[in-house]
């Protein structure tokens, strides 16, 4: 069977590495520990394995509901756990009273080192609380290269995992019956637009397919794709549950609240 066929052209080569991936852990019997990965990529690695004797694959983020997880692909008699992710919380340390910090600052800040976004997990905001995940071979790297973000002058502390803070982001299932699975048809089914409203939003450029800017209203969308439009917040596509009778796709979708 030729997997690619089951998937984008643009993503061959993430699906070349996921192969690689699963025939190192089955020539060295060994585990394999990959970065961060988004929802979309964590759909695909789950299809790459399938149903595999030798190699299993576990997901992990630093707690059980983060969005980006790094997976460890390992032989079957490995018993797995946490510490085996290699996960580093920290806590940003700043003048809250005084100073507004948000989740893009963060994120631009951490993209200023000049490392990939895979070295990072969720980013947590709570109550003027955040938090951020990051692989634990670069915690030393980002503790010393880190002194603003923004205008504020921060200090990171690095916590146990267990004190993660959880999110004010909240998501609520929702089913969707759409005639097909287009970028256009699935943003106006779930942010409740008109077709001409969605398709003018995404030729506008503020309309992103996993972070990355889409304008093909014609884009196929997938399982595991996280949509974010800008002014109506991030839709995740969760499942695709088959054709009713009048030839329509029947989807899960999590709207963000």
């Amino acid at each position: 069977m030729n997997i690619y066929q089951h998937f984008r052209p643009e993503e061959r080569e993430y699906i070349d590495q996921t192969l690689q991936w699963k025939s190192y852990v089955e020539r060295q019997y060994s585990p394999k520990l990959t970065d961060f990965l988004d929802p979309r990529e964590q759909h695909i690695l789950r299809a790459v394995i399938g149903e595999n004797d030798e190699v299993k694959c576990s997901f992990f983020g630093g707690r059980e509901d983060t969005e980006r997880n790094r997976a460890l692909l390992f032989p079957d008699y490995l018993a797995v756990e946490p510490e085996d992710f290699q996960i580093s919380l920290f806590e940003v340390d700043y003048p809250q009273k005084f100073v507004t910090i948000e989740h893009r600052q963060v994120l631009g800040t951490l993209m200023s080192l000049g490392l990939k976004r895979g070295k990072f997990g969720d980013i947590l905001i709570h109550d003027g609380r955040i938090q951020f995940f990051a692989a634990q071979e670069i915690s030393d790297y980002v503790k010393l290269n880190i002194e603003s973000i923004g205008r504020a002058g921060v200090k990171l502390v690095e916590i146990p995992a267990v004190q993660a803070i959880h999110s004010n982001e909240l998501w609520e299932d929702r089913e969707l019956t759409v005639s097909s699975l287009r970028l256009d048809t699935i943003v106006s089914g779930a942010c409740r637009l008109s077709r001409q409203k969605s398709l003018a939003l995404i030729q506008q450029g503020v309309v992103k397919v996993n972070w990355t800017k889409q304008e093909n209203p014609s884009f196929q969308c997938a399982e595991g794709d996280l949509i974010s439009v800008r002014g109506f917040g991030r839709t995740k596509l969760k499942g695709i549950e088959g054709k009713t009778k009048k030839d329509k796709w029947k989807i899960m979708i999590g709207i963000q609240k």
